[in-house]
């Protein structure tokens, strides 16, 4: 008996080895969990698959009582027996997959062991069938809430599974097979169904406690970086951002970019990884072209081509807004480091979220920005110092010179009512742009005679689309600010151009430029030290990025001979009005 029960134990460490490599298997884990029709007929085929295996690994135990232990049985003398870990598979497969999964099992099981013995024992058919489906019916009844039953219920049945097939040898073979295989086969199939569903509940809720804690990190970052996204994606929020996730990940290098260019790096390689230059790892371009995540576990595969790179593995993951690619979340570890699941998991939970709160933020912004246009144009209209200075030069031109009154009072209503008009709208035609720009430049003109002079280098038609105010912004921002203590020779350039469905608008003036400090804010923030506080550019560049992403916000560019004002959006004609 003793010889028997060593050699059982070694028959049921294989199947308990390819039970615990079956549990790791995450396809294996989520049939369990299912319990769909398509996942029981998977675990019936799993399940079939063992029980055979334990019929093939058993013990042969002759007529004499004589135990053979061949590598495999594949064939078996009438009068021949096997001690095996048929009803251990049995047992698990109905506590597992429920009592029809079982008595399918056991029903394999059972057909089995009677064709490779010689279509003898038919009993053994029967009583699989009937482990299965009892083991499995009162194991429902058990478990109440859980998944599985308890440790204690486990035991229970998978005692009462054996006792019931103890019952069956000793109705048809009699009490001496029964006094050698009873005590083996009773502790071992036990204790191996009960192993078997204890590993099983150990790793599922070792993986929900995992889960757990990635989703309390996943939030606790959340909680401190969404308050950033907010107002969108851009230098300075990235920056926050990626900040934040070093401090309180052991990663270490974090970036965001947006399609083109690196909006934040903190960490290992921040010295060539540079914010407002071009993205340059092979890892992200590929990311950001098709919109999928990417693992590198290697130098090559991230493609940085700085030889000097400490980064050695990454996860980049995109930003997506709309079915769009905005953007990328960029995770790095140095030598000596590789990703695991759970940190390629965590990487994934934050660019979902964050992806989620940008399109949020793009959508309140977008609605904001509308609103401050329409509250921008009403300003304008009522704004005192304009209105004023317009009509003080128009009641001086009366004394004068009446046609230079009428036309500025024509100038004048001109401007408000494309205000008014304009501010309704996200887009106009450059046409209408030309006349309000038009309208405003006449006024200062007639205030400022020969000040300066407005020039159009235009090579696009009249019905081009433009963002609302978008010229009369620039040329109003060169007016004021550009030709300080000069009265003469002042010039204002506006070029359009299209190429490649793209339109570049470029404003200039041979003004005195803007001092360094001054010039990297500009159009990113309001400016309080300076004459002008910078809210229209930053309005116009929020805008801009709002209505047509990141590759049109503002380039301005200045130095002693004057200022260069550039966006590129995409070129589109208005749809002709029919009458």
């Amino acid at each position: 008996m003793f010889n028997l029960f060593i050699l059982l134990a070694e028959r049921l460490g294989i199947i308990m080895i390819l039970a615990f490599l079956l549990v790791n298997m995450r396809f294996f884990r989520n049939l369990i969990e299912t319990r769909t029709l398509k996942s029981q007929i998977w675990l019936f085929v799993i399940f079939s698959f063992y029980v055979v295996l334990a019929n093939l690994t058993g013990v042969e135990i002759s007529s004499s009582k004589e135990v053979i232990t061949p590598l495999a049985i594949t064939g078996l003398r009438q009068t021949d027996s096997i001690a095996n870990t048929r009803v251990l598979v049995i047992t698990a497969a109905s506590l597992t997959a429920g009592p029809y999964v079982g008595m399918l099992v056991g029903l394999v099981g059972g057909l089995h062991r009677v064709i490779f013995g010689g279509f003898s024992d038919y009993f053994y058919i029967f009583s699989s069938v009937l482990i299965g489906y009892l083991t499995g019916v009162l194991g429902d009844r058990v478990k109440q809430n859980d998944l599985y039953p308890s440790s204690f219920w486990v035991a229970v049945l998978s005692l009462l599974a054996e006792l019931i097939q103890m019952a069956f040898i000793f109705a048809f073979h009699g009490f001496g097979l029964i006094k050698l295989i009873f005590m083996p086969m009773i502790l071992l199939n036990t204790i191996g169904s009960s192993l078997f569903i204890e590993i099983l509940k150990t790793y599922l809720s070792n993986e929900r406690q995992l889960k757990a804690v990635q989703t309390k990190d996943v939030l606790e970052l959340t909680s401190k970086t969404l308050p950033y996204f907010r107002h969108g994606l851009d230098f300075n929020s990235a920056t926050h951002v990626c900040q934040i996730i070093k401090r309180y990940t052991k990663f270490d290098a974090v970036g965001l970019t947006d399609q083109v260019n690196v909006l934040a790096h903190v960490g290992a390689g921040q010295d060539h990884h540079i914010a407002g230059e071009p993205v340059i790892t092979d890892l992200s371009k590929t990311v950001i072209a098709t919109g999928k995540e990417k693992l590198a576990n290697s130098k090559d595969q991230i493609g940085c081509p700085n030889l000097n790179c400490l980064l050695t593995s990454a996860i980049v993951c995109p930003l997506r807004v709309n079915q769009k690619t905005i953007g990328a979340l960029k995770l790095y570890f140095c030598e000596g480091r590789k990703m695991t699941v759970v940190e390629e998991n965590l990487v994934k939970g934050l660019a979902m979220i964050f992806s989620g709160q940008l399109a949020i933020g793009i959508a309140e912004q977008q609605t904001k920005l509308l609103n401050e246009a329409e509250i921008r144009a009403l300003q304008v209209q009522i704004n005192p110092h304009f209105f004023f200075n317009a009509i003080n030069t128009i009641v001086a031109l009366l004394r004068i010179d009446v046609n230079k009154a009428h036309y500025g009072l024509l100038e004048l209503s001109t401007f408000f009512r494309s205000s008014l008009k304009n501010g309704q709208a996200k887009e106009v035609t450059l046409k209408e742009e030309k006349q309000h720009v038009q309208a405003y430049t006449g006024i200062e003109q007639l205030r400022f005679p020969d000040k300066f002079t407005l020039d159009y280098q235009i090579a696009v038609p009249e019905n081009t689309l433009l963002p609302a105010f978008c010229l009369q912004i620039f040329v109003e921002n060169a007016i004021q600010h550009a030709f300080k203590g000069r009265k003469t020779g002042n010039k204002i350039i506006v070029n359009l151009t299209a190429n490649n469905n793209i339109l570049k608008i470029t404003v200039k003036d041979n003004g005195t430029g803007i001092p360094a400090a001054i010039l990297k804010r500009l159009g990113q923030e309001t400016i309080s030290e300076s004459k002008g506080s910078g809210l229209a550019l930053f309005n116009l560049n929020q805008r801009l990025v709002s209505l047509y992403g990141t590759n049109s916000r503002l380039n301005i560019s200045a130095n002693e001979q004057g200022t260069v004002c550039q966006t590129e959006i995409p070129f589109r004609l208005a749809k002709p009005v029919n009458n």
